[in-house]
């Protein structure tokens, strides 16, 4: 498996989220995604596009690139 299938987008979404006290309906508002679909994206389900790791970063008031870095932080409390 390469480095890129063990990354947790969905783990990372939601300590983010929750650091902000936000709920899944106010993110989406932020964000202009729908709620059920940031549901799914927590849970791993589905893997977000760039477009949506965008609106999600601007949503918990973040750049993507710190987004990414929390995603490779969490990665590495597993290992």
């Amino acid at each position: 498996m390469d480095y890129y299938s063990h990354l947790d987008f969905g783990k990372a979404l939601k300590k983010l989220r929750k650091e902000r006290n936000l709920s899944q309906e106010k993110l989406a508002d932020l964000s202009g995604l729908d709620r059920s679909y940031i549901s799914i994206l927590e849970r791993n389900l589905k893997l977000p596009s760039l477009y949506t790791i965008l609106a999600l970063a601007t949503g918990l008031g973040i750049k993507a690139s710190e987004f990414i870095m929390e995603m490779e932080k969490i990665q590495y409390l597993i290992e």
